[in-house]
């Protein structure tokens, strides 16, 4: 049986300390038919010369600034000869069958787009990072079971709304119908707005429970870092005025309006005043140009039915 190639694409920006764990550990998947492509967004740490040095054969692409996660896996995914695009963070180690799990996931049926890895935290395996994301009507998204002891509660392979880009698998099909990253966003809930967009256009996401990846989490960008608060709460609203379909954006305004409220006290209290009032002007700044993106998505004008179809099977928090 032919093995369809798998482009695995990782984006670097200053993470040559995570490079060897994450690198060797790609080397050493069971899976035969696959290439490495590190998209390395003008590190200053050393990581281009140090994989140019020890993993020859990985296709570098050296970007000439950080263009941020979004726009350097789709510089990546255009060069890439893979019919699947694999997805991963600097601060990972796969085991060894990751690759090989993925790909019957989703190879399983021709309406699976893409395929949510288990990830857990490095620094302590036995709690859970993400077993694919969830959403609710507030726009905000989670990473399923995070921060659960992982008792073997998420070992069953299941549809769920979409994957972590983190460690994720794409059809290359489904990204030309649908368009890559939103560039727009440049780094956090990039991934939530392209299985958003997966899921308007019909098609599923599976979690795959033997494709585990062990996370280091945050350790390029930091956790609760100004540059994490900002682009995170920023996104949150653009997502939802982008890919809420018109009935359920209505009904869920009250959701939405609130949330984007009662954060800003929040992180004034933990003083991030500045960041969160700064990333919240910056959203409702750029909802014109947001909007002009959803007027123009093909797949929200022809394939609203069918997504809506798959939105009543899908479990949504009314309290997040």
């Amino acid at each position: 049986m032919s093995k369809p190639k798998v482009s695995v694409v990782v984006v670097n920006y200053n993470g040559k300390k995570f490079l060897d764990k994450c690198l060797s550990s790609l080397k050493n998947q069971t899976y035969p038919n696959f290439e490495i492509i590190l998209v390395d967004n003008a590190s200053s740490d050393g990581s281009v010369e140090y994989v140019k040095e020890h993993f020859s054969e990985i296709h570098i692409i050296e970007n000439p600034k950080n263009y941020g996660f979004a726009k350097g896996n789709n510089i990546g995914i255009k060069v890439a000869k893979g019919e699947l695009i694999a997805t991963l963070n600097t601060d990972t180690e796969v085991t060894q069958l990751w690759i090989e799990e993925l790909v019957k996931g989703i190879t399983s049926s021709k309406e699976v787009g893409m395929c949510a890895s288990k990830m857990l935290f490095m620094k302590n395996p036995e709690i859970i990072n993400s077993t694919g994301i969830c959403i609710s009507r507030s726009g905000a998204c989670w990473d399923r079971g995070m921060f659960e002891r992982d008792n073997g509660q998420y070992q069953s392979i299941e549809e769920v709304f979409g994957p972590c880009a983190g460690a994720a698998m794409y059809r290359k099909s489904m990204l030309e119908e649908i368009g890559l990253f939103d560039e727009d966003f440049f780094a956090y809930m990039e991934d939530v707005d392209l299985a958003f967009r997966g899921r308007l256009g019909g098609w599923k996401c599976m979690y795959v429970p033997n494709a585990v990846v062990y996370h280091f989490h945050g350790g390029t960008a930091g956790v609760g870092s100004d540059f994490s608060i900002y682009y995170g709460n920023r996104n949150i609203l653009w997502n939802s005025v982008k890919n809420f379909p018109p009935r359920m954006l209505l009904t869920s305004l009250p959701w939405i309006i609130g949330r984007n409220i009662a954060v800003i006290p929040y992180y004034i209290f933990k003083g991030r005043g500045t960041t969160i009032i700064k990333s919240k002007i910056d959203a409702i700044k750029g909802i014109p140009k947001i909007l002009t993106k959803r007027l123009n998505n093909s797949v929200d004008k022809h394939e609203i039915q069918k997504y809506l179809h798959t939105w009543a099977s899908i479990p949504i928090n009314h309290t997040k």
